[in-house]
């Protein structure tokens, strides 16, 4: 008695048992609007320069990194949107507080725990590295900074929404 299996449906076998093993990366930012105090509400008064969020927990804003074991590896980058109105003297940085918490022993997390400036467009923040399975980092407290404000930025509601965003390196 010979057995043999057509080669499509060998094809979708194997194409069903990878696809079991795979999951796309993700990110999930968690947070809360953050209103600078004391509240800025007329140029010629003495206002610090430079605002900053808590160290300590909890954060302003945390993230929850996933990346699967076929991805060893993701970058992660951030940018500013402004929403609607933001002025261009003031400046936006974020840093890593911590690695979060992670299940897998010989996972990592490298960079961004220095300020990096954003910009409207993509700049990289920080990267994760796996081993062999599904891999999630929980709780990376970020720390955010507000620079440039002075008595030459007009008194104003300025709002600016930050992205995060996860790629393959």
């Amino acid at each position: 008695m010979k057995v043999s299996i057509s080669t499509k449906y060998l094809y979708s076998l194997i194409l069903i048992t990878i696809g079991c093993f795979y999951n796309a990366q993700s990110i999930i930012a968690n947070g809360t609007d953050w209103t600078v105090s004391p509240t800025i509400t007329e140029a010629g008064t003495n206002y610090s320069g430079t605002y900053e969020t808590s160290l300590v927990s909890p954060f302003q804003m945390s993230l929850t990194v996933t990346v699967p074991a076929l991805l060893s590896s993701a970058s992660i980058s951030a940018r500013y949107i402004p929403d609607p109105t933001w002025n261009n003297s003031l400046g936006i940085a974020v840093k890593r507080l911590n690695n979060g918490t992670s299940l897998c022993v010989l996972c990592s997390v490298a960079g961004g725990t220095d300020y990096i400036s954003l910009a409207q467009a993509d700049v990289p923040f920080f990267s994760v590295h796996t081993l062999l399975a599904l891999t999630s980092f929980t709780d990376i407290g970020l720390q955010l900074r507000l620079t440039g404000v002075s008595v030459t930025v007009p008194a104003a509601a300025y709002k600016a929404k930050i992205q995060f965003t996860i790629a393959a390196p």
